[in-house]
This record gives structure tokens, C-alpha cells and sequence, in this order.
């Protein structure tokens, strides 16, 4: 385990990282939502421009994060949208959560806690 990567990692600079990534995920839930409603209605342009915000938050989040963290330490973490990804999809599209879903996610969540573990090593 690398000491100096936790030494140079504030708590707060971490939850900002999985903040973003939260944010990116909401990206996909409007994406879905606009989906869903008939093409260039007020809906879908509603939702098509809520994705659109949402994007937009998440570009400048993600400028803040990359001044925080080595790029491969940062998007390693990205991939935790798929657990905010299946968390809303349940929440919000009343899909199934499976234990091969499950399982697929806790795969990606070791592979993140591995890349974060060995993130300063040269």
C-alpha cells in the first residue's frame, strides 16, 4: 500500500471524485427520461437539456478533480457509475437488481480500490 497516496489525498478531494461521478450518472438517468417522450416535444427537450446541465456541472467538477489526482487514479473512479447507474435504475426505473448485476459491480468496485491503492507507485 502506498502511504503517500493517502498522505496527499484530502477526504474532501475524494468525496468531490464521487461526487462527480454521481453527477455523471444523473447524465443517464435524463438521457433515459428524454428517451422516453416522442421526439422534439417539450419533454424531450426539457430532458435533452437537463442532460445537458448536468454535463455541463460534471465537465467543470471534472477540471477540478484532474488538478487533484493522477488521471488514471480519476478515471478508474468513473467507473463507479455503474453502481449509481443500477442504484437509479432501480430507484427510478423500478428495474431488477440481479446477483450477476451485483456481482459485476462489486468486480468494478475492487478493480477502483485496487487502482486507488497503487495509484502513486511509479
Amino acid at each position: 500500500m502506498n502511504k503517500k497516496l493517502f498522505e496527499k489525498i484530502k477526504p474532501a478531494d475524494f468525496l468531490l471524485l464521487q461526487l462527480s461521478v454521481l453527477v455523471y450518472s444523473l447524465s443517464t438517468v435524463a438521457a433515459n427520461m428524454a428517451s422516453k417522450q416522442a421526439f422534439l416535444s417539450w419533454g424531450y427537450i426539457l430532458f435533452f437539456g437537463l442532460e445537458f446541465v448536468i454535463l455541463a456541472v460534471y465537465a467543470i467538477l471534472w477540471q477540478q478533480i484532474i488538478k487533484k489526482f493522477q488521471l488514471s487514479i480519476a478515471y478508474a473512479n468513473k467507473s463507479m457509475t455503474l453502481l449509481w447507474s443500477m442504484l437509479w435504475n432501480f430507484l427510478i426505473f423500478s428495474q431488477g437488481i440481479t446477483p450477476g448485476k451485483v456481482a459485476g459491480v462489486l468486480l468494478v468496485m475492487a478493480g477502483v480500490i485496487v487502482m486507488n491503492l497503487g495509484g502513486g507507485e511509479e
